[in-house]
């Protein structure tokens, strides 16, 4: 996670350029008009400007983002942001070098490239960049996250990964029908904060006289040793995958497989172009890299899809991924994680249970968000950590306490808080701890805060006005 020490600000409202309107671009605008901001979009295309133009109020600029003069025209002299997400790495860099030189805005910049993975801390201090964010790899890294603990369907960290919210789906073998959240903590005896519970389109941050039913989708917050304990306990199994089949040889298949052999797990790579395959040949010793068409079900049988523990794919097109995933549901026991790019199928592709899907775009606005966010915090508090979950229904955010105020000192329970707003950990000095209603928030703490309430910026805005 990225540790943000930003100016204060005293408005409501920032100004930010957009640079690229592609699927990222278009998904951190209407973010960022949906918190009141203040949003141009730049692209050279009137084209693509014009397709959204109903449905996000932000200005639209037809140019050249690395042009002086379209940004001055855009207002990069008194903008407060300007994120650059073009096609093009090098593009997004020079971007943000004129925004330093033309004014003097935070800058923000995709890099995707695996060249420059090992440059980045150069090109940051050296360009005076304030964030640079590697889709492919952060995309990666979820992944990787999920197939060392496969029983959950998302992990998000916390605490630098000393605290997780984990998500999973309620099944009849687990016996928690009917189950009410006080009764999951007092028979189970985890130290585990049921956080959330999604049933259907209904989004819950449960009470505890809350009443658990099969089929729901329950996020948990625990440090990682609690929750294999809870999940060992309601006969999970917890153990990461000794191997995985991945379809599609693109730059997040890429670092996938880097992470993965660091882990001892083994990767297959199925991919149809042959000088891609080369390609990944060099770069990954310790991977099976296969040339022919992963849509071929006889290929995937062959390649052992039947004896695979994770399927993973990771084509350029979201309804291969889709029946690919479905394939292997039907022909495996595989963990399957399923990358999907466009978001309009969200809600079609949640009653297919295809497992564990990843939306690239999504991970990089929410890094991106943080940082925004961070930009508006007070003095007081700053946010470190920043996810949209629950197909974006909820947040889960991270809050570094950096002065006394109104929420600290005084227990939970004495607080005042937002309806549909849960206090999910307390880390104290590298310490996590599952707060309950006599805990309170010390100045020095983070604190995690799990919430259907959009755009909290500082700590103190978990309380009622």
């Amino acid at each position: 996670m990225y540790r943000l020490v930003l100016s204060v600000r005293t408005e409501d409202f920032m100004e930010v350029i957009i640079i690229g309107c592609g699927k990222v671009g278009v998904t951190l605008a209407d973010q960022l008009v949906r918190e009141d901001h203040n949003v141009v979009m730049v692209d050279t295309s009137a084209e693509r400007l014009q397709s959204f133009s109903e449905d996000i109020d932000a200005i639209k600029l037809v140019g050249n983002g690395a042009s002086i003069s379209t940004q001055l025209e855009a207002g990069v002299q008194t903008a407060d942001i300007l994120i650059a997400v073009t096609g093009s790495d090098e593009l997004n860099l020079f971007c943000c070098l004129i925004a330093k030189k033309a004014g003097k805005c935070h800058t923000i910049a995709r890099v995707r490239n695996p060249v420059y993975s090992n440059e980045i801390g150069f090109i940051k201090e050296q360009l005076g960049i304030s964030m640079i964010i590697n889709p492919e790899l952060a995309a990666a890294t979820e992944i990787s996250r999920i197939l060392r603990f496969p029983s959950a369907i998302k992990i998000d960290p916390f605490a630098k990964g000393k605290v997780e919210l984990l998500k999973f789906k309620i099944k009849p073998e687990f016996h928690m029908d009917g189950l009410t959240v006080m009764d999951v903590d007092s028979q189970l005896r985890c130290d585990v904060l049921i956080g959330a519970v999604e049933r259907g389109d209904d989004v819950t941050i449960p009470a505890g006289n809350f009443v658990l039913h099969d089929g729901d989708m329950v996020s948990i917050i625990a440090s990682p040793r609690n929750s294999m304990e809870f999940f060992r306990k309601i006969g999970i199994q917890t153990n990461q995958v000794k191997n995985t089949l991945v379809v599609g040889g693109g730059t997040i298949a890429y670092y996938l497989a880097q992470q993965l052999s660091a882990m001892r797990i083994k990767v297959k790579i199925v991919e149809k172009d042959k000088k891609r395959c080369e390609l990944l040949c060099e770069l990954l010793q310790d991977t099976l890299i296969i040339n022919g068409d992963g849509t071929d079900r006889r290929l995937l049988m062959e390649e052992g899809l039947t004896d695979a523990e994770s399927f993973v794919t990771l084509t350029n097109m979201d309804e291969e991924n889709v029946f690919l995933a479905l394939f292997a549901k039907e022909n495996s026991k595989a963990k399957l994680v399923t990358k999907v790019n466009r978001i309009a199928f969200d809600e079609l592709i949640g009653t297919l249970d295809l497992g564990s899907v990843i939306y690239p775009k999504y991970i990089t606005a929410d890094y991106i968000l943080q940082y925004v966010r961070a930009m508006q915090n007070s003095i007081g508090s700053n946010v470190e950590t920043l996810y949209h979950i629950l197909d974006g229904k909820a947040e889960a955010l991270e809050f570094s306490i950096q002065e006394e105020s109104e929420v600290t000192g005084v227990s939970l329970m004495e607080l005042k808080l937002k309806k549909n707003l849960l206090i999910g950990g307390i880390n104290r000095n590298g310490k996590i701890h599952i707060p309950r209603g006599q805990d309170s928030i010390l100045k020095g703490d983070t604190v995690i805060v799990v919430t259907t309430q959009k755009g909290l910026q500082d700590i103190r805005d978990i309380l009622k006005k």
